[in-house]
């Protein structure tokens, strides 16, 4: 995992975060239910590092991601793409042309124009000068980002740094609870679903969705050897109907088996939603360059239905640097918890800060897929359908799944319901609402 760890001001009085996972919330867990396993023995720290240097090794091979390294500012974008938004993109590439640069459109999406270079171009670059207020003068600055891949440095994923692990099946459903979510259908943008997971895992996972070809995760590099994210999608599904036994999903593919989608993609997949789908699961997210929104994933959240909620990752890389989309105003951002010796304690690798609307217990046992995972002079692991992991990711589905039992239980819509779960007392100011 790159170091990600910029110091944030904190106000007067405040706990620390340092002091915060120190010290057990006896007050806060008093009161928290976890209807969770606790979290799981951590791995071996060799298994962790071969872990970290398969995906590394697999981001690096990809030749369609470029790294930003300045520290503190790191993200991932697309090579040679600059994005602009519709109503600039006219100027941008007239900007670009008089200074040499060869440019055309490629595509639109979300409010914004795909502008591509015909050769490698140091992208941040170009963005910076883009948005100097003294190359327009008399002129608004244009609203312009490179194209960002949706991981974020620190493996925004289902894992800080952990590989899954194997686990015994799931018991059932509890039959009492099979009114929770009834009637409500989640929407899952993320690797996509196994293409046996409906069968493999009746109770869980058997007529909650409608499989289609487009939607299946690839998972395997070769035969059942499995990605390096192979399955985060079906584990998250998982999760989201342990929090509400009764909801439905909507599984689509934003991001390949590696983990790795970008914002073209993510809005791709919420635009194939059904109607049906009132929430919106997306444990994933970047970091972007300046910190700033997003524009295609801002724009693509705020042309949603107004009853639509949006629940999104605050990401693993342990820093209160915002991560998109889940810093967007009307996106649900979850960080995570464990169970600590006296009571619940943040997670060290969750994103935290004021931007952060919830939190959740991280370590979670879901359905997960059949494969192998070898890992460089580690042990093979072998899964045959169950899992523990470890992440944002999988509060995030927790609370996805937790606003679906609240709208059957309230009523609600999935906005009013959003309203109500942020109307509690946050549990810290860097953490949000406690979910149990």
């Amino acid at each position: 995992m790159s170091p990600d760890h910029p110091a944030a001001p904190r106000p007067a009085g405040r706990l620390s975060r340092r002091r915060l996972l120190a010290a057990s919330a006896l007050a806060a867990a008093a009161s928290f239910g976890v209807g969770s396993h606790p979290t799981p023995a951590r791995a071996d720290d060799s298994d962790d590092a071969a872990y970290q240097r398969a995906f590394d090794e697999a981001l690096a091979a990809d030749q369609n991601v470029r790294r930003h390294t300045v520290p503190g500012r790191e993200f991932l974008y697309r090579p040679r793409q600059l994005l602009a938004a519709d109503t600039d993109a006219q100027r941008v590439t007239a900007w670009l042309r008089t200074r040499g640069y060869a440019v055309a459109p490629e595509s639109r999406f979300a409010g914004v124009t795909q502008l591509l270079f015909d050769r490698e171009t140091e992208v941040p670059a170009v963005v910076t000068k883009l948005r100097a207020p003294e190359q327009w003068p008399g002129q608004p600055v244009p609203a312009v980002q490179p194209h960002h891949v949706l991981l974020g440095l620190g493996n925004i994923m289902g894992n800080p740094n952990s590989p899954p692990t194997a686990v015994a099946a799931l018991p059932p459903p509890d039959p009492t609870r099979l009114g929770e979510g009834a009637g409500v259908t989640v929407g899952i943008c993320d690797t996509g679903i196994w293409r046996l997971a409906g069968s493999y895992h009746p109770q869980w996972l058997g007529g909650a969705y409608v499989p289609e070809v487009d939607d299946e995760d690839p998972l395997y590099v070769h035969t059942d050897v499995l990605a390096p994210q192979g399955g985060h999608g079906t584990f998250v599904a998982g999760v989201v109907r342990q929090a509400a036994p009764g909801v439905r999903v909507d599984p689509e593919q934003a991001l390949n088996a590696t983990g790795v989608g970008d914002e073209a993609s993510v809005v791709a997949a919420m635009s194939r939603l059904a109607p049906a789908v009132s929430v919106i699961n997306l444990s994933l997210g970047g970091f972007t360059q300046d910190d700033q929104p997003s524009l295609p994933l801002a724009n693509a959240v705020a042309a949603l239905p107004t009853a639509t909620a949006v629940v999104a990752a605050a990401g693993n890389a342990g820093t209160s640097r915002r991560v998109w989309p889940a810093a967007l105003a009307r996106v649900v951002a979850v960080a995570a918890v464990r169970q600590g010796s006296g009571g619940v304690v943040p997670a060290a690798y969750s994103g935290y800060g004021p931007w952060v609307d919830a939190c959740a217990v991280g370590a979670r046992d879901s359905t997960y897929v059949e494969g192998r995972l070898p890992l460089a002079g580690r042990p093979t692991r072998v899964f045959h359908g169950f899992a523990a992991w470890v992440g944002t990711s999988f509060a995030t589905a927790h609370v996805s799944g937790r606003l679906a039992a609240l709208m059957t239980a309230g009523g609600l819509s999935a906005d009013a319901a959003r309203l109500a779960l942020l109307a509690a007392p946050r549990w810290h100011p860097d953490y949000g609402v406690l979910v149990p």
